[in-house]
């Protein structure tokens, strides 16, 4: 009678019979069979190291140069199959799983004993001749079986996988034994980060590290998480932006910077948000926006091909290309293509709110046209925005920290990337003119004082480096996050952060 064990850690008969064991008697099973190994002297948790030859993936590539070779793998059982004097597993490691063709007579009669009371999800070595079953599967004909830890929980059922999503991102780690796919996105995760480093220093950009608590969080419109400093005796902030403290490196004469890193804000979660989110921000000295966007594009493509092995990307229905040159346009166009309003004709901030009555936007009563045209790009252009586009030319008063424009002083030389109605990036001319950036940050200040829990306050060292002279500078922010979930084909920022963030348990209802 053939046995069979599978992802949920059940035995089952091969024909069907059985009821299923009580999950906490299998769990006491499980713990009654570690300390009978613990009594025979086979505590698996005694054992240090193990060497590992090969992974699954390796063997199978090279199966024409190791038929008949001695190699050693380790990984966990996922399923096994006890059919008398031998029996089959299937051992999943890094690079996928393998199986292995474990008979009495190769292992000895002991260590067979020892193998048929192993649970799916113990973790073990197999030492042994690679070669193809009959049905044509390359395999690992066992010589040695070593248990290296024993599992005492039990699995999710094989056939299903995890599917709970609320499981899946607080076990992160069994999500990625039980989905092939999770493991995928994170292994091409670590791969954008590193091409995007080897982008950076082939254009001669110097990665460096700035601090994390500051007791100015600025760079960004965002509510900082506060803390206090024991030894200072002085209330922090976790920062929401690397901006100032790279500017101050350019200050210092580091012409091209870039730093990839944690930021924090405190706000809501949703499908793009997390509070605690990665951001890579670079700064070059001697350039401006229209630098940025060369850069961005560049950049962008590099990635995909290092990443994706192609530049035609599928992101949920659609194929974003990344190939063609990415399309230009200024706020004020947008907003006249897509709601039909030309701002440039619109004469001041009550003209505005007038316009936003009409059109059902909800505005605030210390907005100002800017904002206002802001409001209308977020109401009615955003979602349009599927294939790569720069929107250029923001209003000023969202843009405390960026050059105005030279010819139309009430805007200044920005843009932001969009793909799939997503904002990628944020990029300036920097501002480098230390009386108006004071200025500017009088007015968020004011902001700050009439309420708008977002707005910067005056950094005096900040200023004091913009008056020792800052080169003209290009300088962007990239949301690191939502470019793994576009080439990695994410709906949500959650899939593609290993540990997000959750509600602690018992306090949902809190």
């Amino acid at each position: 009678m053939e046995d069979i064990q599978n992802g949920n850690g059940r035995n089952q008969q091969a024909h069907g019979g059985g009821q299923e064991q009580d999950i906490h008697q299998l769990l006491k099973v499980r713990r009654e069979k570690l300390a009978a190994l613990q009594e025979a002297g086979k505590d698996p948790f005694q054992i240090t190291r193990y060497d590992v030859s090969h992974h699954s993936l390796e063997v199978k590539d090279n199966f024409d140069s190791l038929e008949g070779q001695t190699v050693t793998v380790a990984g966990r059982i996922m399923q096994k199959r006890i059919m008398g004097k031998a029996s089959f597993c299937n051992i999943q490691d890094l690079q996928g799983n393998i199986q292995s063709y474990v008979a009495r007579d190769s292992i000895g009669e002991e260590s067979y004993a020892d193998f048929k009371k192993y649970d799916v999800g113990d973790i073990v070595g197999i030492k042994g001749e690679v070669f193809k079953t009959k049905t044509g599967e390359i395999s690992i004909h066992a010589a040695e079986v070593t248990l290296l830890s024993k599992s005492l929980q039990i699995l999710p059922e094989k056939f299903h996988g995890l599917t709970n999503t609320d499981i899946r991102y607080r076990q992160r780690y069994t999500d990625l034994i039980m989905n092939q796919d999770v493991k995928d996105t994170f292994v091409k995760r670590s791969k954008v980060i590193s091409a995007i480093r080897r982008y950076l220093e082939g254009q001669g950009f110097l990665e460096v590290e700035t601090p994390m608590l500051v007791s100015n969080a600025g760079g960004a419109a965002a509510r900082p998480f506060e803390t206090h400093y024991n030894a200072l005796d002085e209330d922090v902030k976790l920062r929401i932006s690397l901006e100032l403290y790279l500017k101050r490196l350019i200050v210092g004469g580091m012409e091209r910077v870039f730093e990839i890193g944690r930021v924090f804000r405190n706000e809501g979660l949703d499908t793009r948000h997390n509070p605690e989110f990665t951001l890579m921000e670079l700064y070059q000295a001697y350039t401006d926006y229209h630098g940025m966007m060369d850069l961005t594009e560049n950049m962008f493509r590099y990635v995909a091909e290092e990443v994706c092995g192609t530049t035609l990307i599928p992101y949920a229905e659609e194929m974003i290309d990344l190939g063609k040159p990415f399309e230009r346009l200024t706020m004020v166009q947008a907003v006249k293509q897509y709601a039909g309003v030309d701002f440039d004709e619109v004469a001041d901030t009550a003209a505005a709110k007038k316009l936003a009555d009409e059109k059902g936007v909800h505005y605030e009563e210390r907005h100002t046209k800017g904002d206002i045209l802001n409001l209308f790009f977020e109401e009615f252009v955003e979602e349009h925005l599927i294939q790569p586009v720069f929107i250029m030319d923001h209003p000023v008063e969202i843009s405390p920290l960026t050059k105005r424009k030279p010819d139309k002083p009430d805007y200044v030389e920005r843009f932001e990337l969009f793909i799939y109605g997503r904002e990628m990036c944020n990029a300036y001319s920097e501002l480098n003119d230390p009386i108006d950036q004071r200025e500017r940050f009088k007015a968020q200040e004011a902001a700050l004082a009439a309420g708008d829990e977002e707005a910067n306050t005056t950094d005096e060292d900040f200023m004091n480096a913009l008056e020792i002279g800052m080169p003209p500078t290009g300088g962007i922010g990239y949301g690191i996050d939502r470019l793994v979930m576009l080439l990695t084909n994410s709906p949500a920022i959650r899939d593609v952060l290993l540990f997000p963030t959750m509600k602690t348990l018992g306090k949902e209802s809190q």
